[in-house]
C-alpha cells in the first residue's frame, strides 16, 4: 500500500496544483514515472475512480465555490481551465445533475439554521434545513468560519441564520442515541444508494464495505462505497461508523478512531443493558 501511495501521490498533488491546465493521462503518468497503462490501473484501484474522474471532481469543486462567492459563469469556467461554458455546464450536470445555474439557486427561499457547540464527540457543528439536518461535523471541520463557508457552497442561495444554543438542543438527543432525526442531503445516484444502505444497518451492528457492495447491486464497487461512505455529509445520523474492513479490522474514520469506537461502545453497551 505504501508503495501504491507513492506512485500516485505525486500525480494527485499535481491535479490539486495544475486542474486549470487539465492534465491528461500522458501528463499525469509521467508525473508518477509510470506508463500510462499501469498509471490508469495504479491510481483507479488505489482511488476508486479513474484520474479523469478524479480531476474533473477537483475542477468542479473548485468552480462551484466560484460560483457561490458570486463569480459570473464564464470567470469560474476559465478559472477552471475549460475552454467554455459549455464545458463547465457538461461537468456539473455529469456530476451533479444540476446546471450552474441550478446550483447557485441551491437553497433559494431556504433559512438554515446553523451552530457550533461542544459534544460528547468534541467540538461539533450542524446544519438544519426545516426539513432536515443537512450538515453534520465534528473536529476541525467544526470550525465556525470554516463550517459556514461550506454552507455557503453547498447551499449559495440559502439564508444562513447562527443560533449556537438551538442547534446544541436540537442535536443533543440524536447524538446521545436517544432519537432520530430527518436528514436533508443531496448526491449522486450512487452515493444515495450507499447512504440508504448505511441506515439499513442496525444499531451495534457491523457491516464491511464490500457488504454495501453487494446490498445495492454493485458488487465489484467496494472502493467507490468506500469514497461515498467518506462523503457522507451527516456521520452518526447516517451511521457510517458501523462500516469496517473486509479483514474485521475497525479501520478508519473521517472523524478520528477514537470517535468510531466511542458511537460504537455507547451501541454495545446499550444492546447489553
Amino acid at each position: 500500500m505504501t508503495r501504491t501511495y507513492d506512485e500516485i501521490a505525486g500525480a494527485i498533488r499535481y491535479i490539486a496544483a495544475h486542474f486549470d491546465e487539465q492534465p491528461d493521462l500522458a501528463t499525469l503518468a509521467r508525473e508518477a514515472g509510470l506508463s500510462e497503462s499501469h498509471f490508469q490501473r495504479t491510481f483507479s484501484e488505489a482511488v476508486g475512480i479513474s484520474p479523469k474522474r478524479f480531476t474533473e471532481l477537483v475542477t468542479r469543486n473548485h468552480a462551484r465555490q466560484l460560483l457561490a462567492r458570486g463569480n459570473s459563469l464564464l470567470d469560474a469556467t476559465y478559472a477552471s481551465g475549460l475552454s467554455s461554458p459549455s464545458r463547465l455546464q457538461d461537468l456539473f450536470v455529469k456530476l451533479d445533475g444540476l446546471t450552474p445555474a441550478q446550483i447557485r439557486r441551491l437553497g433559494e427561499g431556504l433559512t438554515i439554521q446553523w451552530g457550533a457547540f461542544q459534544t460528547l464527540l468534541g467540538a461539533t457543528a450542524a446544519a438544519w434545513t426545516g426539513q432536515g439536518i443537512c450538515r453534520l461535523v465534528f473536529g476541525e471541520a467544526a470550525q465556525p468560519a470554516a463550517f459556514e463557508q461550506h454552507l455557503r457552497s453547498d447551499w449559495p442561495a440559502a439564508r444562513l441564520q447562527r443560533d449556537d444554543a438551538a442547534m446544541a438542543q436540537r442535536m443533543a438527543p440524536a447524538l446521545m442515541g436517544d432519537a432520530r432525526l430527518p436528514v436533508h442531503v443531496r448526491g449522486t445516484n450512487f452515493q444515495v444508494q450507499v447512504w440508504q444502505a448505511l441506515l439499513s444497518i442496525a444499531e451495534g451492528a457491523l457491516t464491511t464495505y464490500g457488504s454495501i457492495a453487494h446490498l445495492i447491486g454493485r458488487p465489484s464497487a467496494s472502493r467507490a462505497v468506500g469514497n461515498a461512505v467518506g462523503d457522507n455529509p451527516v456521520s452518526v445520523l447516517i451511521p457510517c461508523h458501523r462500516v469496517i474492513r473486509e479483514s474485521g479490522v475497525l479501520g478508519g474514520y473521517a472523524w478520528g478512531l477514537e470517535r468510531k469506537l466511542l458511537l460504537l461502545g455507547r451501541e454495545w453497551q446499550k444492546l447489553a443493558a
